[in-house]
């Protein structure tokens, strides 16, 4: 197993404080990081927040994914999840 880079260490806390309703833990680590994962978070924590134009900001980011993609928040951020988990395995 390869080592943990300490940016998805950090994005898996913010999607688990997502999760768990922590909105403002959240958002606090994923703008400290500018890659594709930490855009996608930020995304869907303003969709959460009803911000629809803020969200589809960050999705353009380069994050791969469009605000259409998914309804559901909470799915979104298990598969943000099951990507950090999957990248982490390689």
């Amino acid at each position: 197993m390869k080592a943990i880079p300490m940016n998805q260490l950090e994005l898996k806390a913010a999607v688990e404080a997502a999760l768990k309703g922590d909105w403002h833990t959240a958002h606090n680590i994923a703008q400290e990081y500018s890659d594709g994962t930490a855009n996608w978070i930020h995304a869907v924590l303003h969709k959460i927040e009803g911000d629809a134009w803020n969200s589809r900001y960050w999705y353009a980011r380069g994050t791969g994914h469009l605000y259409e993609d998914f309804t559901n928040s909470t799915l979104e951020l298990q598969a943000i999840l099951e990507s950090l988990e999957s990248n982490v395995k390689d």
